[in-house]
């Protein structure tokens, strides 16, 4: 499967407790060759940005970094699994973890709007 992330905007579907994304946060993703960068922003992050690679199947693996609400630094890694939905979206299945001290992971879903 051959998938493109250039130019793609994401929301979140879903969200583990103790996750910052919701709904109304969006991601804007940007891709070179199989380089893979990002910024996100919403109601409980003020700026965020990802860094990861692309697998020939379209899986993600990244870093990623923000700054919510509370003007607290977090970091963590992700790894993503595409899916296209019937509409031709891409639908990604997450599964992250803080990286910052923060104690905890989770799993989320965030689709192509």
């Amino acid at each position: 499967m051959t998938i493109n992330y250039n130019h793609k905007i994401f929301r979140a579907v879903s969200n583990t407790p103790g996750g910052e994304v919701d709904a109304e946060t969006r991601f804007y993703y940007y891709q070179r060759d199989q380089i893979l960068w990002a910024t996100y922003q919403g109601p409980q992050i003020l700026f965020g940005t990802i860094t990861g690679v692309v697998a020939e199947d379209g899986a993600l693996d990244f870093a990623y970094q923000h700054i919510n609400a509370d003007l607290q630094i977090k970091t963590g890694r992700c790894q993503s699994t595409p899916e296209i939905t019937v509409d031709g979206k891409i639908r990604l299945q997450e599964k992250w973890q803080w990286t910052d001290g923060s104690h905890g992971s989770g799993e989320s879903i965030i689709e192509e709007i």
